[in-house]
């Protein structure tokens, strides 16, 4: 049984001075015994719930309805063996991940050279360091790695895309559901090609897109289009700010000298942060078992500072390698401890073949996603969609004529004058402020307007001995 312990002081010190036998206080006594198993059992549950966990437990004590109290502790109790087996499963990983660590404080590891790194580390990861100076070539350049990792995709601002050269500017790239597909966005539209750079497909809906984003388990390409403001030293600020978006509130901020051109993160939570002709590497800025998550003080690593202006970061998947993509071409650096060692090959094989490839298309397309799984709030699964079969048709065409808000809230309330005043105060007392919303506060302004003005003539009619009497509508 362990216990702590103190040596009594003060005033029992003083009264019992003569008859003091050298006792100890007991602090903070266990009385349970618990057997070194059952502790050894729980502290393993601990960390498993701190790393794999989804979240507090479900109070289940207080709940009367029996049917539900033994469902949520059913629930529960699937959590728990979840956790337990993921954190047993961690034996079965052969790698781990390594990180640069100071030998005492006054080192700092952003200070460390790419040099100083290649000269300490395995052969094979550091033939994978390289630059290519493509300055007199149609710069500046973008990059995108494929889902495995093995293959990069090179784009020239000027129209050069690899070993094809379009000879029209352009704005973005991107790998598709593999690396034998990649989306282009040019001087005015998106254009599909394959590996061997024929194109396939042209998204002509798709206009003078500047940023695009390939979902995976969606089959989407999502696609915004948005026009550069013009530069004004004076409004642009220089600032890294990391965000909460389950309770939308800014978590912590961080100083740049110039504003950021392009931010990503590895599969260990490393983020890097393009600005200006610098590229800087921070660490454990997600780290989710902590309660309050604190404010690193200074960056993991740094890179730059000759004169290449930065357009692109993007990680390698499964190695320790970031890839800059600048002015003057591209450069492949070693950092650290950035890639997950150990890799699911059901999900993503590095190493795969071309049958296995094949054979991961045809599932990914098995289990693809709707569209309407994409959410920010992850609870709305498993609630009913109360919206009629008509109405979620209606939705999903998207060259249907948009629907006049204004017509739509007059013809759900048609009838009587009392069905269209109920139906506007409950417009009104929603949360949410859209369209519909501020169109219900007009026409509500509206028709308090236009009782008001009824209710004047009716005072003018009745003269000023009677006009108390009228009845306002």
């Amino acid at each position: 049984m362990e216990v702590d312990t103190e040596v009594a002081s003060g005033r029992d010190n003083a009264r019992d001075t003569d008859h003091d036998n050298g006792a100890l206080t007991v602090k903070n006594a266990r009385t349970e015994l618990v057997p070194k198993h059952e502790r050894i059992k729980r502290r393993r549950a601990k960390e498993a719930q701190r790393e794999y966990g989804r979240g507090s437990r479900i109070d289940t004590k207080g709940i009367k309805d029996k049917k539900l109290r033994r469902n949520l502790s059913n629930l529960e109790h699937k959590y728990k063996s979840a956790t337990i087996r993921a954190k047993d499963a961690e034996v079965l990983l052969e790698n781990t991940a390594g990180f640069l660590e100071p030998e005492h404080e006054l080192e700092k590891t952003y200070k460390i050279a790419q040099d100083d790194i290649e000269e300490n580390i395995a052969v094979e990861t550091a033939k994978k360091r390289f630059e290519f100076n493509l300055s007199d070539k149609l710069g500046p350049y973008i990059t995108e790695y494929s889902r495995n990792g093995r293959d990069l995709l090179l784009a020239g601002r000027k129209g050069h895309v690899a070993a094809m050269d379009l000879g029209e500017t352009i704005r973005d790239v991107k790998w598709l559901h593999s690396d034998q597909f990649f989306a282009v966005s040019q001087k005015k539209y998106v254009y599909i090609y394959d590996r061997q750079g024929v194109e396939l497909h042209i998204l002509k809906r798709h206009q003078e897109v500047s940023h695009m984003e390939f979902l995976p388990y969606h089959y989407l390409l999502a696609t915004l289009a948005m026009r550069p403001p013009e530069r004004n030293d004076h409004i642009m600020v220089a600032n890294l700010s990391r965000w909460d978006i389950r309770m939308f509130r800014e978590v912590n901020s961080y100083f740049t000298r110039q504003p950021a051109s392009s931010l990503a993160i590895s599969d260990r939570n490393l983020t890097a942060v393009g600005w200006g002709t610098q590229t800087t590497i921070w660490k454990d800025l997600f780290v989710k078992h902590r309660d309050e998550q604190e404010k690193v003080q200074s960056p993991y690593m740094n890179w730059g500072g000759e004169g290449k202006r930065v357009e692109r970061v993007r990680w390698c998947p499964y190695e320790d390698l970031l890839g800059v993509s600048h002015d003057e071409g591209f450069s492949s650096i070693i950092i650290p401890g950035a890639g997950e060692p150990n890799f699911d090959a059901l999900e993503v094989n590095p190493f795969e073949t071309i049958k296995q490839r094949q054979e991961t298309e045809v599932k990914s397309l098995l289990n693809k996603l709707q569209p309407e799984m994409i959410a920010l709030d992850p609870n709305f699964i498993g609630n009913l969609d109360l919206r009629s079969e008509s109405q979620r048709k209606a939705e999903k065409d998207l060259d249907a004529k948009p629907v006049d808000i204004e017509t739509e809230i007059r013809n759900k309330a048609r009838g009587k004058n009392s069905a269209l005043s109920k139906y506007l105060r409950k417009q009104r007392k929603r949360n949410v402020v859209d369209e519909k919303k501020l169109k219900a506060e007009e026409i509500w302004k509206e028709r308090q307007e236009k009782r008001d003005k009824q209710h004047e003539e009716k005072q003018a009619n009745l003269g000023p001995a009677l006009a108390r009497f009228a009845r306002k509508e």
